[in-house]
């Protein structure tokens, strides 16, 4: 098992790379690896549950925020 640690803003990251947990399991959802842009939002279960179902991949911080206030 990689060792993992949380960063300072609350996300788990593999200790090895410096790379967010979220970001590697939407990589593995989606089949691709992420570009640079794209966002990887946890869902109702927060940042603690990286599983494929809390993860949602948007296109830009914009689409995402787009998203977040539209939900309001």
């Amino acid at each position: 098992m990689a060792q993992t640690y949380v960063n300072e803003n609350g996300y788990r990251c593999f200790s090895n790379s410096g790379k967010q947990v979220s970001r590697w399991v939407a990589e593995k959802k989606i089949g691709r690896p992420l570009k640079r842009s794209e966002v990887v939002h946890h869902g109702s279960k927060g940042k603690g549950c990286n599983s494929k179902s809390n993860l949602t991949v948007f296109k830009n911080q914009s689409e995402h925020m787009k998203k977040k206030h539209s939900r309001r």
